[in-house]
């Protein structure tokens, strides 16, 4: 997945990816970055607790946005990055 992808794909981001992309086969998901793959996870269980809070939607994915915006940057931010040994 092409850098700058921050959010969780909505269909109709998915359908831009698929048309942006006709030559790649498979899940948008198998193209993307392991930082993005491990945003995307968050940001699915982050949802699942808004919305057992009751936030509306658009607000969810407002909220999401920002945080994804957020994670993307500290996770590629390789100066913040201590590796385990």
């Amino acid at each position: 997945m092409a850098s700058g992808w921050f959010s969780v794909p909505t269909e109709y981001q998915t359908r831009q990816w698929r048309e942006a992309h006709p030559e790649l086969k498979g899940n948008i998901r198998d193209y993307a970055s392991v930082n993005e793959l491990i945003s995307l996870a968050n940001m699915e269980n982050i949802n699942a607790v808004l919305i057992d809070e009751g936030v509306p939607q658009r607000e969810r994915l407002i909220r999401l946005n920002q945080i994804a915006i957020h994670q993307m940057r500290v996770l590629e931010n390789d100066e913040n990055r201590n590796l385990l040994k």
